[in-house]
Formats: C-alpha cells, structure tokens, sequence
C-alpha cells in the first residue's frame, strides 16, 4: 500500500513538472508584429441628416475608419462602366474604388501646380478635370456668381428640372455642383467644371475630401494630385456620379490617398438621368407632355429682379426698407431666379421674404 502511494506521488510530481515546463515555453513566444499600414479614409456622414457631418466640431473628421493598403506601383484596371447610382446601398454616400488607391501613375505626379478641364462633349456634358493643388492654385477672391450656368440636366425641354423637396438640405435637389471644389483652385462659372449634381453628392459624397484637401494644401504645405471624373451612361445628361483620386505628393500619400466613387443620388427622390427630371420616390414618374421642338421659357420667367447685399450674403426686393440701407459699395441689382441666389449662397431677407 505505501509503495503504491509513493508511486502515484511521483506520477503527480512529474505530471506538474511538464505542465509548468510547457506553460514557461509559451510564455517565451514573441509577440506577433501588428503589420497594417496606418492609413485611414473617412467614412460617409450620417445621412439621416445630410446637414449635420459626423463631429459638428470637424466636418472633416470621420465617423469610423477602414484600413487600407497604400502604394501606386501597381495602380490597378478600372473599368468605368460598372459604376452606376444603382451600386448605392441606400446608407453610404460613397464606395471604395480600386483598394482604396488612386489611378496616378508615377508620370503624372508631379509638385508642379496646374490645372485641366476637359471641353464639352457633343452632349453638353463635362469630362474629366485634373489639377495639383497647390497654394498657388487656391483662391484669393470671394467665390462669384454661377447661376449663368446651366450645366447637361439642369434643364429638359426648355424647363429647369431644380425641383424643391422640403427634407432636402438647402430645398432644392440639384446643385451646380462644382468637380474640382472653388476653395481648391478659385473656379468660378467654368462650364467645364459644373455638373448637374444633388445636394447629397455635393455635401455627402465630395465636402469633406474637398475639405481635407484644402487642409493638407494650407497647413501642410503640400501638393495634392486631384482627379475628377463624372460617369455617365449612355447619352444621359445626367452623371451616375463622380470617380475621385486623391494623393498627397510630398509625403507620399500620407496624409491624403484615395480612390472612391461618390453617388449622385438624392434620398428619397427617383432621378431621371437621361434628362435630369425626377421626382419623389413613392410617386410615378412625370407624363412628358412637352414637344422637345417647343421649349417653354419657364426658367426665365421665374426671373426678379432683387436687391444682393455683398457684404451679408443677402438679398431683397427692390422695395424692401432693408435694401435702402445697403452702402453702395456693398449693394448690387440682379435680374435672375431665386434659385440661383440660393445656389451661390445667398439667403433671403427676414423683413421682405423674398
């Protein structure tokens, strides 16, 4: 009996001899080495309220962040045709495009400062636009009037399709939506850079990267390759939305690398985009009850003249006691439609409620 105990003490001794001996082993591993690269891209604003960015104190600063692997040895193949607004999930104002990396090749990154447009199509619509940014590209003026312009979709049959949604921020649907931003390179009323865009590509899908662009150009001091490029089906006037490239030169993408396509949808609006018309999303289409060969001259006759205070950004009628007391250095008379003062950020009188 005592040999038989003294046997299975032994056994117990050896048992935990091996258990600690196993247990200093894995103690000893090394740490596997975290190897993603620390590079992030915003993601899209909460889009229950396209007005408010996801930190009302920074409406660049992203909501979450997705990693992604830098590089442009390899700057992949595209093709622009699979991207249509019918991609859009309903949620995300943007996608990734191409891992995330833009289409530069090593040719065409430069630190030099310029800028591109492309001429018109036979259709009335733009191409693609391409700048460096730079400081010396970046405006020194105030941003000026763009209401002359009336960029592929804006009108059908002689009739402005900017109809007016009350959810929408801003009211109406379209903006002229600048491809490369004014803060960026000062473009005012250049045809070739205004497209047919809504308010939720204007604001959702472009702002901030326009914002951080601008950012990394003033307080950095860098160059930025910036490429735009509207995506149309077909012949319509309408672009499904924008491809865009970013990369920041100096640093090697550090503080700007990007590759997205950024949909030109509205929330709850069904769009048209062979001619722009649309219309709320739980509704029919629109009867065509216009001859194209007859255009009506509705958009001109919504024209007024108002009374624009530079200054304040606001404007009035001409008879409003408000606009009398404008200096004239400040004071400007206009002839156009409510919605293009709207557009190129005037806001109505409180008094005369223009």
């Amino acid at each position: 009996m005592r040999k038989t105990n003294r046997l299975l003490a032994m056994l117990l001794v050896l048992v935990m001899l091996f258990t600690l001996a196993a247990c200093n082993t894995d103690s000893q591993q090394p740490a596997t080495p975290d190897i993603t690269p620390n590079i992030t891209t915003p993601t899209t604003p909460d889009n229950s309220n396209p007005s408010q960015p996801s930190d009302p104190d920074d409406p660049t600063k992203p909501s979450d962040t997705e990693t992604v692997d830098p590089g442009l040895d390899n700057p992949g193949d595209v093709n622009l045709n699979n991207l249509t607004h019918e991609l859009w999930n309903g949620t995300d104002a943007f996608m990734v495009v191409n891992g995330n990396k833009p289409l530069f090749t090593k040719e065409e990154i430069t630190t030099k400062s310029f800028e591109t447009y492309s001429d018109l199509d036979k259709l009335g619509r733009c191409g693609v636009t391409f700048a460096c940014v730079g400081r010396d590209l970046m405006p020194t003026e105030d941003r000026g009037e763009i209401g002359s312009v009336k960029p592929s979709g804006w009108m059908y049959n002689g009739k402005s399709n900017n109809n007016k949604y009350d959810f929408v921020d801003g009211k109406y649907i379209y903006n002229r939506c600048h491809l490369i931003g004014f803060q960026l390179t000062g473009e005012n009323a250049n045809e070739k850079n205004l497209i047919t865009g809504t308010r939720y590509l204007n604001i959702n899908g472009m702002l901030a990267f326009e914002n951080m662009i601008a950012d990394a150009v003033k307080e950095d001091d860098l160059h930025v390759m910036y490429r735009v490029t509207p995506i149309y089906v077909g012949d319509n006037l309408v672009p499904e939305g924008v491809l865009m490239e970013g990369y920041s030169v100096e640093d090697e993408g550090e503080t700007i690398e990007f590759c997205l396509f950024s949909f030109n949808v509205q929330p709850g609006v069904e769009i048209n985009y062979a001619t722009g018309e649309n219309w709320l999303a739980d509704e029919k289409a629109p009867a065509d009850e216009t001859n194209p060969s007859e255009p009506n001259e509705s958009d001109d006759e919504n024209k007024m003249t108002y009374i624009l205070n530079t200054n304040s950004k606001k404007f009035h009628k001409p008879d409003c006691s408000a606009a009398d007391k404008i200096s004239e250095q400040n004071k400007k008379q206009v002839t156009c439609t409510r919605e293009e003062l709207v557009e190129d950020g005037y806001d109505p009188c409180g008094f005369c409620k223009p």
